[in-house]
């Protein structure tokens, strides 16, 4: 299995990352979450979203997620980009793609790796008001 994962201030460049998409013969499905930010925080109005991350425990956690995605289905490749810095309202903050020969495989591997993610990568985020 494939991965790539890119933790940076620099914008999401989706178009480009789409471009670039590596399928073999055997693939049928490739799935890509987009996640921005949204203008309200628990209710209230922000600007946007700073994000601080851990980065080497960050980078060894979303491979041990990878590795997991790859063991419960059978996933060809996974490309993550998680931003960090000010990111503003309607800008993406993650994109997420995985390659998979059946679009039920992809969906539920980008579900439990952004699911993962949550839950055990340190990334830290701080609304901007």
């Amino acid at each position: 299995m494939r991965t790539e994962l890119t933790i940076s201030s620099d914008a999401i460049d989706e178009c480009g990352l789409r471009r670039k998409r590596a399928m073999s013969s055997g693939m049928g499905a490739a799935v890509y979450f987009a996640g921005a930010v949204r203008g309200t925080e628990g209710g209230k109005a922000i600007r946007g979203i700073e994000y601080e991350a851990f980065e080497k425990m960050a980078e060894h956690q979303f491979e041990l997620i990878f590795t997991q995605a790859g063991k419960r289905w059978p996933v060809e490749s996974i490309r993550l980009a998680h931003r960090v810095g000010r990111v503003g309202v309607g800008e993406v903050s993650i994109w997420v793609e995985v390659v998979a020969p059946h679009r039920d495989e992809a969906f539920a591997a980008c579900q439990f790796i952004i699911s993962e993610m949550k839950r055990v990568v340190p990334i830290w985020k701080k609304p901007l008001v």
